[in-house]
């Protein structure tokens, strides 16, 4: 629906073009899967291979389109200039603000409205401040000052216990809280917000965490029955959006955009802030929208999603994802880069899953860990662009790194794609011997999958002289940062995605190993991808002993946040349309923020 509120037939075209399968294939009836009886194999024309597909729909995003996106706000030089002069009182606002609950409020509101990037080194300079010497004084006895303090000191990497909560339990009954702070509405969601943040040994935090829940629960249904004034609807409004999902998993460009919104109705909106927050908005959205024409235009190039018409295109999506990952403007590289790996890895993913015969797999796996295009005539007809264009891409990100720092990290990209494809080789195998694997192996061939997005970003951007030791050894803090984010991403797709009936997913080898019903599966999943976020947070509180850099971890985490907001709404990827990401790529990439 949100496609018609922009009025132009340029979307509808691709709809109306995009080539179908005639009436006269064959079909048959395979959970939501179509099976034709068209292609054949490239060793025996005479045989008929019987194909599935999953009936995906085409892109909702038209090539011309794309490349005609514009904001015009972020042309106009005197709003460049607007921004730059609002910038400076930001600044001078940070640096004479007079409290540290005041200076933490401003931060958070800085971080929430997106733009906290232009002010990094003031940030951490009062983040150091108030960690090393502001704590000294004393316990605060104040909830939302004190997780507020706790949530960003955490997420900046420094080092908090939770213990600080203590304050506010009960001395006379073990476990839990004053009975004072269960009416304070703005310290629970604060108290709430940090629990988020715990790692695997905070328990008390966690218990917190229940606590604060039903007791924000409370507060929303009995404000929903009362008249109330801004104050009170903002605040329900933050409530009701953190239960959905809390700010620390949230995207946070697509947050920033959210919180504009509503941050204007405060009773008590910085108008400095929101009017800077509108303009820097525009001004980066013009950036993003000069990446995202640049990337359509290489695949539009490509032809491979007219040669693989049986997978997802979805282009625009795949930006989204690495414009989820890393959104600073100056990092359109990088963004491209992370979106060309999605755009390779979701057709494979569908060759793989639901196209390909098992001996073509084998072949095409092989090839890829050879890296040899002398065998490209070996393969399929299908398969052969997908190889060549994967191949030319991973050199080119490759000859990239060799001329800017002289490292050859060919042969590591090149394993990075051989591990996936043999990771979905065996997925393949399952499903066709119909084997049921345990959780465990489930887990154990998808950590194969763990470092096919990540390795070749820390190749292509964090890589030294010291790189060999991080990737070829794994060191304990690169598995663990990437197997965690991993993990994340696998299961949140799992979560939506088991009703297609295609390979196994987690929860069905945990109904199968342990005869559990499927919610009491769905439930395990979660604390298991809660479990993944504890090793996230505790790597980011690690740097100091960490051989990573913190920049990596932070778009590791980027990566675990953008699954759960591609499948938040069901399957972001298979059905854009009817799981909000149309209605996200619009916020971000095509409605500006309105300036009045």
């Amino acid at each position: 629906m949100a496609l018609l509120q922009l009025g132009s037939p340029l979307i509808y075209c691709s709809f109306l073009s995009k080539t179908r399968p005639s009436c006269s294939q064959k079909h048959c009836a395979l959970s939501r899967f179509r099976c034709s009886a068209t292609d054949r194999t490239a060793s025996d024309q005479s045989s008929v291979v019987i194909r599935r597909s999953a009936n995906y729909p085409p892109s909702p995003w038209d090539h011309n389109y794309l490349i005609s996106l514009e904001n015009k706000y972020a042309k106009e030089e005197r709003v460049r200039g607007r921004a730059k002069l609002l910038k400076e009182d930001v600044r001078k606002m940070l640096l004479e603000t007079e409290t540290s609950t005041e200076q933490l409020e401003l931060i958070d509101a800085l971080q929430r409205l997106g733009i906290s990037y232009h002010f990094e080194r003031e940030i951490g300079d009062i983040l150091t401040r108030i960690s090393t010497v502001d704590r000294k004084g004393g316990k605060k006895e104040e909830l939302h000052a004190t997780a507020l303090e706790f949530r960003l000191l955490r997420q900046h990497g420094f080092s908090i216990s939770e213990d600080v909560f203590d304050i506010f339990m009960n001395e006379t009954k073990a476990g839990e809280f004053k009975t004072s702070i269960s009416e304070d509405p703005k310290g629970l969601l604060s108290l709430y917000e940090a629990s988020y943040l715990t790692t695997k040994s905070d328990t008390k935090l966690k218990e917190a965490r229940s606590y604060a829940t039903e007791r924000l629960r409370e507060i929303i249904e009995r404000s929903s029955n009362t008249d109330h004034d801004e104050t009170q609807s903002y605040m329900s409004k933050m409530v009701i959006h953190v239960l959905e999902m809390p700010y620390h998993w949230r995207v946070k460009r697509l947050e920033a955009h959210w919180y504009i919104d509503v941050y204007g109705k405060r009773h008590d909106m910085n108008p400095v802030l929101l009017e800077f927050a509108k303009l820097d908005f525009n001004i980066v959205q013009y950036v993003h929208q000069e990446d995202l024409k640049n990337l359509s235009g290489w695949w539009n190039n490509s032809g491979l999603a007219k040669q693989l018409d049986f997978a997802r295109d979805r282009i625009a999506e795949h930006f989204f994802w690495g414009l989820a990952l890393v959104d600073e403007p100056h990092s359109g590289y990088i963004r491209r880069m992370l979106a060309k790996i999605f755009a390779f890895m979701i057709p494979m993913d569908d060759i793989y899953d639901i196209y390909g015969t098992i001996e073509e797999l084998e072949t095409f796996t092989a090839a890829i860990e050879q890296w040899d295009v002398n065998r490209l005539e070996e393969l399929p007809e299908y398969m052969r662009l997908c190889f060549l264009l994967l191949y030319n891409t991973v050199n080119e990100i490759g000859f990239d790194v060799v001329r800017d720092k002289r490292i050859n990290v060919i042969p590591y990209l090149k394993d990075a794609w051989t591990g996936y494809c043999k990771c979905l080789l065996r997925e393949a195998k399952w499903y066709k011997n119909g084997d049921n694997p345990s959780l465990d192996e489930y887990m154990q061939n998808t950590m194969v999958l763990a470092s096919i997005v990540l390795q070749q970003l820390y190749c292509a951007c964090y890589s030294d002289k010291n790189s060999d030791t991080i990737l070829d050894t794994a060191s304990d803090n690169y598995r663990s940062v990437t197997e965690s984010s991993m993990t994340v991403l696998r299961l949140a797709n799992d979560l939506d995605e088991m009703e297609r009936g295609d390979t196994l997913k987690s929860i069905q080898c945990y109904m199968n190993e342990k005869g559990a019903t499927e919610e009491e599966a769905r439930e395990h999943v979660r604390v298991m991808i809660s479990g993944a976020w504890d090793e996230l947070n505790r790597e980011m509180t690690a740097t100091d002993q960490s051989t990573l850099p913190k920049g990596f971890i932070e778009v590791a985490m980027n990566l675990a946040r953008a699954s759960l907001c591609v499948y938040q709404y069901g399957d972001g990827l298979g059905s854009p349309e009817k799981s909000k990401m149309v209605d996200r790529v619009l916020s971000l990439l095509v409605n500006h923020v309105p300036l009045d």
